[in-house]
């Protein structure tokens, strides 16, 4: 008897998607990209098909031009100093033997923990008139007021020198894997030719570490682009206080999605500037040889040199801010210290927790597909959810509000008219569209992680558990998970501090008296308030600095 042939059909059909790797992971991946990718697709259809607007004319005649001219200065100050200054704390303690090079190794990451908007806070309170700095200077010298010049911090020169010692840890922490990976077989070939440390450093281990530098300064300049708090108190107007002034100011969602495009117009020309600045060049070690040398001691004033040159990145991007922050708490305070900052603490620590477990298991989710399927399409999915973190969060803010704004609408006009009564806001005024926000934002971070975890078993171990019988989920949870435990640890406490110091998606998309400590923070010295800033300040820059020396030392083991 003949078969039918459309049940055989569908059922090769069926095989063939097995065997192309469109399983459940697969599709929950392609699902998950999706929605990554919403943030982006209602801004540019908001800019597309929205209503002409007029507040975009009145932007474009009045603060555009500053918009530009700041952001152009930021990005170009920022990528001169974090490279500088990570560079060569990176060199010295890679290549080099001097005192405080083994503590300077892993505390020079410390700044990473400090927001910046925190930084220009304690900064201002340091060097502002009534500050200790200039307070110092007058009762010393005898001066007064309009005898003497003292920069003003609340600058676009001083929010470069923030963004500076704050970022410089992404450049330092990629050039000093770049040094250590090539510190042997290449250099000793350039001893052998004649060449000192200081011309083996020019023109051997600087252009080989070109692209380790480079993505560095990218990253630190994406954080630039995508602060609000800092910029924002220092009266510097760029494009991220021109989206939340757009949006909630003047109320006009239109011109705020037209901003949010021209400044992720300012992040795809980093990335493409970036990529073009590799060029087709490939730096590949082939000897072997990629375990450090005994570092070059460092004696008399050059040792002492090298000290300070690594000690004033420190200082600056941690030591005193926590300190000011530190006395500010203990001499005054938060003078809602108690139940309120409880609250505050609690709110933080819930939204960080969550976004954090809910990353890292849509970042398992994805790793594993892509490690059971080796579908193009399943690439494609790791750069859609990679571009969250290169858009700011006040754009993915806006581009979230806008699609689950008209959601809530919809879900408001049917519930009334089957019962009767308008439930107002379901969606938007609840913590689901914020961790939403965050998540687009941050769970690239989870994936990269775990997917390094992940691509570090050999793929025998996978078969052996096939051949006895273990399936795809026995094997994940009896061989995968115990082997990447580590991994999703870190990717946990890296999504966990930046939820913590997130701000513009979260002054943007909080519900109504919900608070967190990084808002707390803000409103508190927006009112010139920084001394009772500082409880919440503080809290945020403790909690940062424990993940922050847990991946030193992950990334120290690593290199022994």
């Amino acid at each position: 008897m003949q078969l039918p042939t459309m049940p055989r059909r569908a059922g090769l059909h069926r095989a063939g998607l097995r065997r192309a790797g469109f399983s459940t992971l697969t599709w929950c991946a392609l699902v998950i990209a999706v929605l990554a990718a919403v943030p982006i697709l209602s801004i540019s259809a908001n800019l597309l098909f929205g209503d002409a607007s007029s507040t975009w004319s009145h932007l474009a005649s009045t603060v555009l031009g500053s918009y530009i001219r700041n952001t152009l200065v930021l990005c170009l100050g920022v990528t001169l100093g974090v490279i500088l200054v990570g560079v060569s704390t990176a060199w010295l303690v890679s290549m080099h033997e001097f005192p405080g090079r083994k503590l300077f190794e892993w505390a020079l990451v410390l700044p990473m923990a400090v927001p910046a908007y925190v930084m220009a806070y304690t900064y201002t309170d340091v060097l502002q008139f009534v500050g200790p700095v200039q307070t110092w200077l007058r009762d010393g010298l005898g001066w007064q007021a309009g005898q003497y010049w003292f920069p003003d911090v609340r600058s676009l020169g001083g929010a470069v020198v923030v963004f500076v010692f704050v970022l410089y840890p992404y450049v330092y922490l990629l050039a000093r894997a770049a040094f250590l990976e090539r510190a042997n077989g290449i250099l000793e070939v350039g001893r052998s030719l004649g060449l000192g440390p200081w011309r083996s450093f020019l023109r051997i281990s600087l252009p080989l570490a070109r692209p380790a530098i480079a993505t560095g300064a990218t990253l630190a300049l994406m954080e630039t682009l995508a602060d609000y708090g800092a910029v924002s108190y220092f009266g510097v107007p760029t494009f991220t206080t021109g989206i939340y002034r757009a949006w909630f100011a003047l109320g006009d969602r239109v011109a705020a999605a037209q901003l949010s495009v021209a400044l992720l117009g300012f992040v795809v020309m980093i990335l493409m500037l970036e990529h073009y600045s590799r060029g087709r060049a490939r730096f590949n070690n082939t000897t072997g040889r990629n375990r450090p040398q005994s570092g070059l001691r460092l004696r008399g004033w050059r040792a002492i040199l090298a000290s300070l040159t690594c000690f004033l990145p420190l200082t600056l991007g941690f030591l005193l801010p926590a300190g000011a922050l530190l006395n500010m708490t203990l001499r005054g305070g938060d003078a809602q210290f108690g139940l309120r900052f409880l609250e505050l603490a609690r709110n933080s620590f819930v939204l960080a927790a969550l976004t954090a477990a809910i990353a890292v298991l849509l970042g398992l989710l994805i790793a594993y597909a892509g490690r059971l399927s080796r579908q193009p399409l399943l690439r494609l999915v790791k750069r859609v959810v990679g571009l969250g973190y290169a858009v700011p969060g006040s754009v993915i803010a806006v581009g979230v509000l806008i699609p689950v704004t008209r959601i809530d609408q919809w879900l408001a006009a049917a519930l009334t008219a089957l019962t009767g009564h308008n439930p107002g806001l379901l969606l938007t005024g609840g913590i689901a569209a914020l961790i939403y926000a965050y998540l687009v934002r941050f769970l690239t971070l989870s994936l990269r992680t775990i997917d390094t975890s992940l691509a570090k078993i050999t793929p025998s171990m996978d078969d052996a558990a096939r051949s006895l019988g273990q399936t795809q989920g026995q094997t994940l949870r009896r061989i995968h998970l115990p082997l990447i435990s580590a991994g999703m640890l870190t990717a946990a406490l890296l999504v966990f501090v930046d939820v913590m110091k997130e701000l513009p998606a979260t002054l943007v998309m909080r519900p109504f008296n919900f608070d967190t400590l990084a808002t707390q923070a803000y409103i508190l010295a927006s009112d010139e308030r920084l001394t009772e800033a500082s409880t919440a300040s503080l809290t945020i820059v403790v909690v940062g600095v424990l993940p922050l020396i847990l991946l030193s030392w992950q990334i120290r083991r690593s290199k022994q």
